[in-house]
C-alpha cells in the first residue's frame, strides 16, 4: 500500500507539472519585446517550483521503495506459490556507486535551453551535470540516481550504461570550439567524481563511444588528449610503434570497448575520439590510423 499511494502521488504531481508547463511554457520573445502595456521588457521564466516538486516527490517514493523489507515471491506458470521465501537482513550493503563517466555536448543554442529541455517529462532525457559555457556547473541528478543519458548502445558487454553511469553535458552546439572556462570546470569535476567513486581511468567516454550509430558527441573538437592526460581517459603514444602485418583492427576495436556489429560506425566513433583529423567522418583506415589504433588497444586491452 505505500507503493502504491506514493505512485498515485507521483502521477498526481507528474500530471501537475504537465499541465502547468504546457500552459506557461516559456514563449519566443524577440530582444527588447515589451508587456502589453508597453513599459518593461516580457520575461517569462519556466514553472522551476513545479519540476523541483516533481524531483523531491519522486525522490521520497524512491526511498520508500528501498525501505520496505518483504520477501521475493517465487511463483510457477499457474500463479502459484513455487518455493518459500523469507525475508531476513544484513547488515552488509551500500549505495551503488558509478563506475563510468560519459561526456556529450547538448547540440543545443543555450544552457538555458538544456536545462529547459531536461525539465520536461515529454523528453524523457536527463543528466547528472551541465555546464555552461562561462564554465558554471548545474548539478541536476543526483549521483547515486540513473538518470536518463547514454540511451540504447554498448560498450563492451555493457548495455545499461545509465544504471552505472554518470552523465555530463557541455553546453556546445557541436560545431564550435569548447571554451577553455568550461573545460577548466569540466577537469575539476571529473577530478571530483573519479576520487569520490574510484573510477577508473579507462572509464571516462564520449556518448559517440558508447552509441556510435546514434550519437556522435562530444565530436573531434573535444579536446580528449588534454583530458588523458589529466588521468581521464587514453590517448595514443607521441611516438607510435607501427601496426604488426595484418593487424586485426576489427578485433582491436571491440577489445577496447566499441560495438563492431555496425563496424563503420565503430571505426568513425574511434578516429572521432582518438585521431580527429579532417577525415574523422570516414570509416577508412590510414596507416598512421591503424598505428593509433594499435597504440591505443594496448592501453584499454593489455
Amino acid at each position: 500500500m505505500v507503493i502504491k499511494s506514493h505512485r498515485v502521488s507521483i502521477y498526481l504531481l507528474l500530471f501537475i507539472a504537465v499541465v502547468y508547463t504546457t500552459a506557461c511554457s516559456p514563449k519566443v520573445v524577440k530582444p527588447g519585446t515589451k508587456s502589453a502595456d508597453g513599459s518593461k521588457p516580457i520575461a517569462i521564466k519556466p514553472p522551476r517550483f513545479a519540476i523541483d516538486s516533481f524531483y523531491t516527490a519522486k525522490t521520497d517514493s524512491l526511498v520508500n521503495i528501498i525501505k520496505l523489507q518483504q520477501p521475493v515471491t517465487l511463483m510457477d506458470s499457474s500463479g502459484l506459490i513455487a518455493a518459500p521465501s523469507e525475508w531476513v537482513s544484513s547488515v552488509n550493503f551500500g549505495i551503488r556507486k558509478a563506475n563510468y563517466v560519459i561526456i556529450h555536448y547538448t547540440a543545443q543554442d543555450s544552457v538555458q535551453q538544456t536545462i529547459r529541455t531536461f525539465g520536461l517529462l515529454r523528453t524523457q532525457v536527463s543528466a547528472h551535470y551541465v555546464i555552461g559555457k562561462d564554465g558554471k556547473v548545474y548539478h541536476m541528478v543526483n549521483d547515486y540516481l540513473r538518470s536518463n543519458h547514454a540511451g540504447v548502445g554498448k560498450w563492451g558487454s555493457l548495455t545499461d550504461m545509465n544504471s552505472i553511469s554518470l552523465g555530463i553535458e557541455i553546453d556546445n552546439n557541436g560545431f564550435d570550439p569548447f571554451n577553455d572556462v568550461q573545460i577548466k570546470s569540466l577537469l575539476l569535476l571529473l577530478a571530483q567524481l573519479k576520487k569520490a567513486y574510484n573510477i577508473p581511468q579507462a572509464n571516462f567516454l564520449g556518448h559517440q563511444d558508447f552509441a556510435p550509430k546514434r550519437k556522435p558527441d562530444p565530436g573531434p573538437l573535444f579536446p580528449w588528449k588534454l583530458l588523458a592526460e589529466k588521468g581521464f581517459g587514453y590517448w595514443s603514444d607521441d611516438i607510435l610503434v607501427p601496426a604488426p602485418p595484418n593487424f586485426d583492427y576489427k578485433t582491436a576495436l571491440r577489445l577496447i570497448g566499441y560495438d563492431v556489429a555496425d563496424l563503420n560506425s565503430a571505426i568513425i566513433a574511434f578516429k572521432r575520439h582518438f585521431v580527429q583529423d579532417a577525415y574523422t567522418a570516414t570509416p577508412q583506415l590510414s596507416e598512421l590510423d591503424l598505428n593509433i589504433l594499435y597504440n591505443v588497444y594496448q592501453k584499454y586491452a593489455p
